[in-house]
Order: structure tokens, then C-alpha cells, then sequence
């Protein structure tokens, strides 16, 4: 299960990836769970996305509230 806070943090890494904050605990719990990843940029910039896991996670979420 996640927490709040994780769950908060995979809805934006969905909606608002840009907003994160890198050094987020919440986030290396859901990279564990393999729900997000980070992608790095040809820029040399970094970016959260979902795994197709985590989309389908949030999709779910969304159907249940």
C-alpha cells in the first residue's frame, strides 16, 4: 500500500512532473515499487515519469475515488 504522501507524489509525477522536488523520499519509494522512473534528458536535465506499473496504478486510483 502506499502512503499518502506517495500517493500525493505519483499523482504528480503524473499531472505536474515539473513541480517535484528531486530529493523526495516519497519518490524512491515509488521507484522501489518500480511506479516512476527517471529519465534523463538529452539536455542533461532529469525527469520523473510514470511506468506503465504506475500509470496503471493511477488510472485504477482515479476509476475507485
Amino acid at each position: 500500500m502506499l502512503s499518502p504522501h506517495e500517493f500525493a507524489t505519483l499523482l504528480l509525477v503524473k499531472d505536474a512532473p515539473n513541480q517535484l522536488e528531486m530529493e523526495r523520499e516519497e519518490l524512491d519509494a515509488l521507484l522501489e515499487r518500480q511506479l516512476v522512473q527517471l529519465e534523463r534528458l538529452a539536455s542533461g536535465h532529469e525527469a520523473w515519469h510514470l511506468t506503465e506499473i504506475g500509470d496503471t496504478a493511477v488510472r485504477a486510483i482515479k476509476r475507485s475515488s
